[in-house]
């Protein structure tokens, strides 16, 4: 890192001092990490954001510098002077980076006076639990893991940045005060004080505003843009998060997918993680087949087979049942000891799934040991046995059901079942359906948004509809997702009536789209990357919340500033809502 500009503070980084350094009288500045007391000689580390650098007081040398330091405490914030000095070869410390030098301390200035830290900086323990870290987040921000992730994305946003510009892109903002849009998760809505009972809402996404960018002629935009979603939350989800939005003019989808396996090699490198080009792609109707999930992690190598051929006119009617319902029977091999017990907490877990039931079976010697042996040819059997590869003393597991019952359950057993190996993989999922059915709702539902591509005509049941959309799968998680967008409005005004949306209600949500459509709107497509998914991984985090500045509890709540709270009566009175006590926090 380029040297401060010297002033009464510093001169020097402290843990850019080296050798090279010895005999100068730099000036640095920063926390007490620890201080040892020989007595006589006092030695203290300061630690700035660029390491540790060791600090010796001799009451001889500098009396008044020696008083100050034996009243210091972990956290009081110093200003130093000194002589840099190489350290005798028996007190060098390989394990720091300036473990050559130390600073002989003749002026010191105290410029904080710190209390008592609720933990401790210098031996942090996992065991302080993580309401503790957000309420006093300025303090876990100083810890190198918290500094190490945050200089760790602040290199992925600089490769981001620096890749795409040098192809053209231009970083354009757009507007986080919006008009509600829904597009699956709930919107975070703003009243307007200016037109009472009118509302904003913040983006889940730059969505239309990018394309809406391409019509104006823009070709090439991106932005680390800030999203809201007021959804649920987990290990992988803030109600505020970063993604890297990407859009395009006159493409097709392999132009995007070259654009993004071109970038995503220098930004995996950032984080030590070297992959060939091109990215394998998989069609989605394979991976759910394989995996049971459209975000796979093949680093489990235990994969789904389909049965069908194998049971078709089965004896067996859970098997040949299905099959004839246009179901399927698929199944999977399991390696380890099972218990009774376990086969009934799998098959319990199945049916919460919403499975009708699970079939389970041991290889053993003299063929399989299972409930429904008895019911199966010794044909079947080994035909089974064989399309799942299994041997002697393999589990198998299987279940008869519809498709989509059969993917969700197997693949959630494949993830419990089975530990990921070793080592990042990568993988794009191509050729999703258009929609999905949402028995809830008793209507379509884009598996995506409604304003990806159809793939072919847009004719007939829309459930048999393809999309051109395009999902990038980083270890089991979804780190990017885009496609090919609609730009004729006429197909535009179709999907919105596949969803169930009437044309007085499109024109009401969409009025403003479907206008720029008609007047001239270019082939566009492009992609979004979940920036805070990507850094946790890079980091080896299990959680988001540790690659993030200021993140919000799993509640929704922020422990530092008490948000969301209260506001005074009178903001209020301003935007014309009710005056009420605010509740609890739950």
């Amino acid at each position: 890192m380029k040297a401060p500009r010297a002033n009464r503070y510093r001169s020097h980084w402290a843990g850019d001092l080296a050798a090279a350094n010895a005999g100068e009288t730099p000036r640095v500045a920063g926390w007490v990490h620890r201080r040892r007391d020989h007595g006589g000689l006092i030695f203290i580390d300061l630690r700035d954001r660029t390491g540790l650098l060791q600090l010796v007081f001799h009451p001889e040398r500098a009396p008044e510098a020696h008083a100050l330091a034996q009243s210091l405490r972990s956290e009081d914030v110093v200003s130093v002077e000194g002589a840099l000095e190489l350290r005798s070869q028996e007190t060098i410390n390989p394990r720091m980076a300036t473990g050559e030098v130390e600073l002989s301390v003749t002026a010191i200035d105290q410029l904080a006076d710190a209390d008592t830290p609720p933990f401790e900086i210098e031996s942090f323990s996992g065991e302080v639990g993580e309401e503790t870290r957000l309420r006093h987040r300025y303090l876990d921000l100083r810890r190198d893991e918290m500094r190490e992730a945050l200089e760790l994305r602040d290199a992925v946003v600089k490769t981001m940045r620096s890749h795409l510009g040098e192809r053209g892109f231009l970083d354009v903002e757009t507007p986080i005060l919006t008009r509600s849009t829904p597009e699956g998760a709930r919107d975070y809505l703003v009243p307007s004080r200016l037109q009472p009972g009118n509302w904003y809402a913040l983006p889940q996404s730059p969505q239309l505003f990018k394309q809406l960018l391409m019509m104006g002629g823009l070709e090439r935009y991106f932005q680390i843009a800030r999203c809201f979603r007021d959804e649920d939350l987990r290990a992988d989800r803030q109600p505020e998060f970063t993604q890297l939005d990407i859009e395009m003019s006159f493409v097709e989808e392999e132009d995007v997918i070259e654009l993004v396996d071109e970038l995503m090699r220098e930004v995996l490198a950032v984080g030590g993680i070297e992959i060939s080009l091109p990215i394998e792609r998989i069609p989605y109707a394979e991976a759910m087949l394989r995996y049971g999930s459209d975000r796979p992690d093949r680093r489990i190598g235990m994969e789904i087979a389909d049965l069908g051929d194998v049971f078709k006119g089965s004896g067996f009617k859970v098997f040949s049942g299905a099959l004839g319902d246009g179901g399927v029977v698929r199944g999977l091999r399991a390696r380890g000891e099972f218990s009774r017990r376990r086969f009934d907490e799998l098959t319990e877990k199945a049916k919460a799934l919403g499975a009708k039931g699970l079939v389970w079976a041991v290889l053993e010697a003299d063929g399989w040991r299972s409930p429904i042996a008895k019911f199966l040819t010794a044909e079947e059997m080994k035909a089974a046995t064989g399309a799942l590869g299994a041997g002697e003393g393999d589990v198998l597991l299987i279940v008869a059901d519809s498709a989509e019952m059969a993917a969700r359950v197997l693949g959630e057993l494949r993830l419990e079942l089975a530990e990921p190996a070793e080592g990042h993989d990568l993988v794009w999922i191509t050729d999703f359906p258009m929609f999905g059915w949402s028995a809830e709702e008793q209507r379509f539902d884009p598996l995506h948004h409604p304003f990806v591509a159809p793939a072919g005509d847009v004719e007939g049941d829309p459930g048999t509809w393809n999309s051109r959309g395009y999902d990038l799968v980083l270890d089991g998680t979804e780190i990017g997702g885009g496609s090919i967008r609609i730009h004729k409005p006429e197909i535009q005004r179709k999907v919105f009536e596949a969803i169930g949306m009437s044309p007085e209600e499109a024109e009401r949500r969409f009025g403003f789209l479907l206008e720029a459509l008609r007047f001239g709107a270019p082939p566009h497509g492009g992609i979004a990357f979940g920036l805070d998914r990507i850094c946790a991984i890079l980091a080896g985090r299990d959680s988001i919340r540790d690659v993030i500045a200021f993140p919000k509890t799993a509640s929704g709540g922020d422990p530092l500033t008490g948000a969301p709270a209260g506001v005074d009566s009178r903001q209020l009175r301003d935007l014309g809502l009710p005056v009420s006590p605010p509740r609890p926090a739950a």
